[in-house]
Protein backbone atom coordinates (compact mmCIF):
# COMPACT_ATOMS: atom_id res chain seq x y z
CA UNK A 1 0.00 0.00 0.00
CA UNK A 2 1.34 3.43 -0.96
CA UNK A 3 2.12 5.69 1.99
CA UNK A 4 -0.33 8.62 1.62
CA UNK A 5 2.20 10.95 3.24
CA UNK A 6 5.03 10.18 0.81
CA UNK A 7 5.83 12.25 -2.28
CA UNK A 8 8.19 9.92 -4.10
CA UNK A 9 8.29 10.55 -7.83
CA UNK A 10 6.84 14.05 -7.47
CA UNK A 11 8.64 17.20 -8.62
CA UNK A 12 8.01 20.40 -6.66
CA UNK A 13 8.77 24.10 -7.08
CA UNK A 14 8.96 26.18 -3.89
CA UNK A 15 9.35 29.96 -4.17
CA UNK A 16 11.14 32.03 -1.56
CA UNK A 17 13.05 28.93 -0.50
CA UNK A 18 16.31 30.57 0.51
CA UNK A 19 15.50 30.88 4.21
CA UNK A 20 12.85 30.63 6.93
CA UNK A 21 9.48 29.10 6.10
CA UNK A 22 10.29 28.54 2.42
CA UNK A 23 13.49 26.72 3.27
CA UNK A 24 11.69 24.50 5.77
CA UNK A 25 8.96 23.69 3.23
CA UNK A 26 11.50 22.73 0.57
CA UNK A 27 13.40 20.50 2.98
CA UNK A 28 10.18 18.95 4.27
CA UNK A 29 9.01 18.05 0.76
CA UNK A 30 12.40 16.56 -0.04
CA UNK A 31 12.34 14.49 3.14
CA UNK A 32 8.96 13.14 2.00
CA UNK A 33 10.58 11.99 -1.24
CA UNK A 34 9.91 14.82 -3.69
CA UNK A 35 12.52 16.25 -6.00
CA UNK A 36 12.48 19.94 -5.12
CA UNK A 37 13.47 23.04 -7.07
CA UNK A 38 14.24 25.75 -4.52
CA UNK A 39 13.48 29.10 -6.16
CA UNK A 40 14.45 32.54 -4.92
CA UNK A 41 15.68 35.96 -5.88
CA UNK A 42 18.78 35.33 -3.77
CA UNK A 43 20.83 32.15 -3.54
CA UNK A 44 19.13 29.00 -2.27
CA UNK A 45 22.45 27.13 -2.06
CA UNK A 46 22.06 26.49 1.67
CA UNK A 47 18.61 25.00 1.13
CA UNK A 48 19.85 22.82 -1.72
CA UNK A 49 22.70 21.56 0.46
CA UNK A 50 20.18 20.60 3.15
CA UNK A 51 18.18 18.58 0.59
CA UNK A 52 21.15 16.77 -0.91
CA UNK A 53 20.47 14.96 -4.18
CA UNK A 54 16.77 15.84 -3.91
CA UNK A 55 17.37 19.55 -4.38
CA UNK A 56 18.21 21.94 -7.19
CA UNK A 57 18.16 25.73 -7.42
CA UNK A 58 16.35 28.21 -9.67
CA UNK A 59 16.82 31.98 -9.58
CA UNK A 60 13.38 33.57 -9.72
CA UNK A 61 12.67 37.28 -9.25
CA UNK A 62 8.95 37.55 -8.58
CA UNK A 63 9.04 41.35 -8.68
CA UNK A 64 8.80 40.79 -12.44
CA UNK A 65 6.00 38.19 -12.60
CA UNK A 66 6.28 37.69 -16.36
CA UNK A 67 9.99 36.93 -16.16
CA UNK A 68 9.36 34.60 -13.22
CA UNK A 69 6.79 32.66 -15.25
CA UNK A 70 9.24 32.38 -18.15
CA UNK A 71 11.88 30.98 -15.81
CA UNK A 72 9.34 28.54 -14.35
CA UNK A 73 8.33 27.35 -17.84
CA UNK A 74 11.97 26.77 -18.69
CA UNK A 75 12.52 24.60 -15.64
CA UNK A 76 10.41 21.68 -16.83
CA UNK A 77 7.27 19.97 -15.56
CA UNK A 78 6.10 20.16 -11.95
CA UNK A 79 3.62 18.13 -9.92
CA UNK A 80 3.62 20.52 -6.95
CA UNK A 81 3.76 24.31 -6.71
CA UNK A 82 4.24 26.11 -3.41
CA UNK A 83 3.90 29.91 -3.61
CA UNK A 84 5.72 31.03 -0.49
CA UNK A 85 7.65 34.14 -1.60
CA UNK A 86 6.34 37.44 -0.30
CA UNK A 87 7.37 40.94 0.76
CA UNK A 88 5.99 43.50 3.17
CA UNK A 89 6.22 47.31 3.31
CA UNK A 90 5.11 49.18 6.43
CA UNK A 91 3.71 52.72 6.65
CA UNK A 92 0.57 54.47 7.88
CA UNK A 93 -2.14 54.06 5.30
CA UNK A 94 -2.41 57.84 4.82
CA UNK A 95 1.27 57.90 3.85
CA UNK A 96 1.45 54.65 1.87
CA UNK A 97 2.99 55.17 -1.57
CA UNK A 98 1.77 53.81 -4.86
CA UNK A 99 5.23 52.37 -5.47
CA UNK A 100 5.12 50.33 -2.26
CA UNK A 101 1.57 49.19 -3.06
CA UNK A 102 2.59 48.03 -6.54
CA UNK A 103 5.76 46.29 -5.34
CA UNK A 104 3.91 44.26 -2.73
CA UNK A 105 0.99 43.39 -4.98
CA UNK A 106 3.29 42.30 -7.81
CA UNK A 107 5.12 39.77 -5.65
CA UNK A 108 2.39 38.69 -3.25
CA UNK A 109 -0.62 38.50 -5.55
CA UNK A 110 0.06 39.04 -9.26
CA UNK A 111 2.98 36.61 -9.29
CA UNK A 112 0.94 34.06 -7.33
CA UNK A 113 -1.86 34.30 -9.89
CA UNK A 114 0.49 33.96 -12.84
CA UNK A 115 2.48 31.08 -11.33
CA UNK A 116 -0.71 29.18 -10.53
CA UNK A 117 -2.12 29.88 -13.98
CA UNK A 118 1.04 28.63 -15.68
CA UNK A 119 1.17 25.50 -13.51
CA UNK A 120 -2.49 24.70 -14.15
CA UNK A 121 -2.27 25.20 -17.92
CA UNK A 122 0.56 22.68 -18.12
CA UNK A 123 -1.08 20.19 -15.76
CA UNK A 124 -4.42 20.32 -17.57
CA UNK A 125 -2.75 19.96 -20.97
CA UNK A 126 -1.00 16.75 -19.95
CA UNK A 127 -3.98 15.54 -17.85
CA UNK A 128 -1.62 15.07 -14.93
CA UNK A 129 -3.35 16.72 -11.97
CA UNK A 130 -1.22 18.30 -9.30
CA UNK A 131 -1.05 20.19 -6.04
CA UNK A 132 -0.84 23.93 -5.41
CA UNK A 133 -0.27 25.32 -1.92
CA UNK A 134 -0.27 29.10 -1.47
CA UNK A 135 1.14 30.64 1.68
CA UNK A 136 -1.48 32.98 3.08
CA UNK A 137 -1.31 34.76 6.45
CA UNK A 138 -3.20 35.64 9.60
CA UNK A 139 -3.79 38.86 7.66
CA UNK A 140 -5.87 36.87 5.20
CA UNK A 141 -8.47 37.10 8.01
CA UNK A 142 -7.44 40.14 10.06
CA UNK A 143 -6.72 43.73 9.13
CA UNK A 144 -3.39 44.37 10.74
CA UNK A 145 -1.90 47.84 11.15
CA UNK A 146 0.30 49.84 8.76
CA UNK A 147 0.46 47.07 6.14
CA UNK A 148 -2.37 47.89 3.69
CA UNK A 149 -0.85 46.28 0.61
CA UNK A 150 0.23 43.16 2.50
CA UNK A 151 -3.22 42.76 4.03
CA UNK A 152 -4.94 43.24 0.68
CA UNK A 153 -2.57 40.81 -1.03
CA UNK A 154 -3.04 38.07 1.58
CA UNK A 155 -6.82 38.44 1.51
CA UNK A 156 -6.43 38.07 -2.24
CA UNK A 157 -4.33 34.92 -1.90
CA UNK A 158 -7.06 33.30 0.19
CA UNK A 159 -9.69 34.29 -2.35
CA UNK A 160 -7.71 33.09 -5.36
CA UNK A 161 -7.04 29.79 -3.63
CA UNK A 162 -10.78 29.16 -3.36
CA UNK A 163 -11.46 30.32 -6.91
CA UNK A 164 -8.72 28.11 -8.36
CA UNK A 165 -10.05 25.14 -6.39
CA UNK A 166 -13.51 25.76 -7.87
CA UNK A 167 -12.13 25.82 -11.42
CA UNK A 168 -9.35 23.24 -11.35
CA UNK A 169 -10.26 20.52 -8.84
CA UNK A 170 -12.23 18.68 -11.53
CA UNK A 171 -8.93 18.43 -13.41
CA UNK A 172 -7.25 16.74 -10.44
CA UNK A 173 -5.48 19.90 -9.28
CA UNK A 174 -6.03 20.44 -5.59
CA UNK A 175 -5.49 24.05 -4.53
CA UNK A 176 -5.13 24.98 -0.86
CA UNK A 177 -3.43 27.57 1.31
CA UNK A 178 -1.62 27.56 4.63
CA UNK A 179 -1.89 30.59 6.89
CA UNK A 180 1.10 30.72 9.26
CA UNK A 181 0.81 32.30 12.65
CA UNK A 182 3.74 33.87 14.49
CA UNK A 183 6.74 31.81 13.37
CA UNK A 184 10.30 32.07 14.66
CA UNK A 185 12.15 33.33 11.58
CA UNK A 186 14.44 36.22 10.71
CA UNK A 187 11.35 38.30 9.93
CA UNK A 188 10.09 38.06 13.53
CA UNK A 189 13.43 38.53 15.31
CA UNK A 190 12.61 42.09 16.39
CA UNK A 191 9.26 41.02 17.83
CA UNK A 192 10.74 38.08 19.71
CA UNK A 193 13.51 40.24 21.15
CA UNK A 194 11.03 42.86 22.41
CA UNK A 195 10.03 41.51 25.85
CA UNK A 196 6.73 43.39 26.02
CA UNK A 197 5.60 42.63 22.47
CA UNK A 198 6.71 39.02 22.69
CA UNK A 199 4.78 38.55 25.93
CA UNK A 200 1.67 40.10 24.36
CA UNK A 201 1.88 37.76 21.39
CA UNK A 202 2.54 34.63 23.44
CA UNK A 203 -0.29 35.59 25.79
CA UNK A 204 -2.77 35.19 22.92
CA UNK A 205 -1.40 31.92 21.50
CA UNK A 206 -3.11 28.96 23.20
CA UNK A 207 -0.16 26.70 22.32
CA UNK A 208 2.05 29.03 24.38
CA UNK A 209 4.97 29.18 21.96
CA UNK A 210 6.19 30.69 18.73
CA UNK A 211 5.75 28.44 15.73
CA UNK A 212 8.67 26.69 14.10
CA UNK A 213 9.13 26.78 10.31
CA UNK A 214 8.89 22.97 10.41
CA UNK A 215 5.30 23.35 11.64
CA UNK A 216 4.43 24.99 8.33
CA UNK A 217 6.44 22.45 6.35
CA UNK A 218 4.44 19.61 7.90
CA UNK A 219 1.12 21.18 6.92
CA UNK A 220 2.28 21.85 3.36
CA UNK A 221 3.65 18.32 2.97
CA UNK A 222 0.31 16.90 4.11
CA UNK A 223 -1.60 19.00 1.56
CA UNK A 224 0.71 17.85 -1.24
CA UNK A 225 0.23 14.12 -0.61
CA UNK A 226 -2.38 11.45 -1.04
CA UNK A 227 -3.65 11.93 2.50
CA UNK A 228 -5.18 15.22 1.31
CA UNK A 229 -6.80 13.89 -1.88
CA UNK A 230 -10.20 15.28 -0.87
CA UNK A 231 -8.90 18.56 0.54
CA UNK A 232 -9.22 21.49 -1.85
CA UNK A 233 -10.18 25.15 -1.48
CA UNK A 234 -9.10 25.15 2.18
CA UNK A 235 -7.10 27.76 4.05
CA UNK A 236 -5.40 25.85 6.87
CA UNK A 237 -4.44 27.99 9.86
CA UNK A 238 -1.17 26.87 11.44
CA UNK A 239 -1.08 29.40 14.22
CA UNK A 240 -1.04 27.62 17.57
CA UNK A 241 -4.68 28.63 18.03
CA UNK A 242 -4.21 32.39 17.52
CA UNK A 243 -7.35 32.88 15.44
CA UNK A 244 -9.41 30.73 17.79
CA UNK A 245 -8.65 33.02 20.73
Amino acid sequence: MTDPFRLDGQRALVTGANTGIGQAIAVGLAQAGADVVAAGRSSCAETVAMMGEKGTELRLDLSDPAAAVAAMEGAGEFDILVNNAGIIRRADSVDYTEADWDDVMDVNLKAVFMMCQTFAKAAIAREAGGRIVNIASLLSFQGGIRVPAYTASKHGVAGLTKLFANEWSAHGINVNAVAPGYIATNNTTALREDPQRSAEILGRIPAGRWGDPADIAGAVTFLCGGAANYVTGAVLNVDGGWLAR
